[in-house]
């Protein structure tokens, strides 16, 4: 179970990547306007630093879940499933307050949080065995 809630900490790391570049590195692009509606220039001016902080967000928490995988994997099992819950957690915590807050976005809520959920059911069941 260690090795499968792993590998799903790594997915969900992944994916909050992705949302890292799209939100700080790729904002106002024809790329991030797919994903998150599109908007005019001035719009996207305006939302680049709350886009940009945001961004950095997924990717510190994607670094907690990446980094946790890794040492789960190489031994360092404590440690490595703590680092992993506390990424994966705050990015299911993430996803759920977004999923109750806004119902135009409960479809990004759900792709958003359903690697992190499976990853702390995952994780937390391998803890109990």
């Amino acid at each position: 179970m260690l090795v499968l809630g792993s590998i799903l900490a790594l997915a969900a790391a992944l994916l909050h990547g992705f949302i890292f570049a799209l939100e700080s590195l790729l904002w106002g692009t024809p790329r991030a306007q797919k994903v998150f509606g599109e908007q005019s220039a001035a719009e996207a001016s305006a939302t680049h630093d709350l886009a940009f902080n945001q961004g950095f967000y997924n990717l510190f928490l994607a670094v907690l879940a990446a980094l946790g995988a890794v040492l789960a994997v190489a031994g360092v099992t404590t440690v490595g499933i703590t680092l992993m819950l506390a990424g994966t957690g705050c990015m299911l915590a993430a996803a759920t307050v977004l999923l109750l807050s806004s119902p135009t976005h409960r479809g990004a809520a759900v792709k958003q949080g359903t690697l992190p959920l499976l990853a702390v059911i995952t994780l937390l069941i391998s803890l109990a065995l």
